[in-house]
């Protein structure tokens, strides 16, 4: 029996090459996924990184989706986006990559497996996911899920320093509404 298509939002970041490029190519392979559908995607903020400072700046965005698969079998498919694009897993999971593809949250609410704890566990600490998280959220399609409204509305309570956050000034290859 095919499950209905659920609504998640990932974040996206890059800091090791063409970091817009990487994220427009993680995009793309996001919509071949099957029964996936590309609700919206923020602004990008480019941000200091954090954890071990001895690196580039990251490329960061939020994207919401609606796909058929559960949390799990949705981290093997962007876990396989990483590796095709070139991610190289190493001991320090603060550490440089091309891309980290994270799921943030669920519609389902909570999910909590041996490989995937939704909604994420750090998210709320991390300037670089709410203010992209933030910029989704009001993205008229997601408004209208109810799913998201008490998130847009914790989102709304946070409070986010913009110490080491700025607006992304460079091009982009994808359109923030798809």
């Amino acid at each position: 029996m095919k499950r209905p298509p659920k609504h998640y939002i990932l974040g996206l970041g890059s800091n090791l090459g063409e970091r817009a490029d990487i994220i427009g190519q993680a995009i793309e392979h996001l919509r071949d996924l099957p029964e996936t559908r590309i609700w919206g995607i923020s602004t990008a903020v480019d941000s200091d990184p954090v954890g071990y400072a001895d690196q580039p700046n990251f490329l960061n965005i939020c994207v919401a989706i609606t796909c058929g698969l559960n949390p799990d079998e949705l981290l093997g498919q962007t876990l396989e986006i990483e590796r095709r694009l070139g991610r190289e897993r190493s001991a320090n999971r603060n550490g440089p990559r091309t891309l980290d593809i994270d799921l943030l949250f669920y519609e389902g609410g909570a999910w909590d497996s041996q490989t995937v704890t939704l909604p994420h566990p750090r998210w709320s600490s991390r300037g670089f996911v709410i203010i992209p998280l933030s910029n989704l959220l009001q993205t008229p399609a997601l408004a209208k899920v109810p799913a998201w409204g008490s998130l847009a509305a914790e989102v709304r309570s946070l409070s986010v320093g913009g110490q080491g956050l700025r607006a992304w000034q460079g091009p982009t290859p994808w359109n923030k509404t798809p």
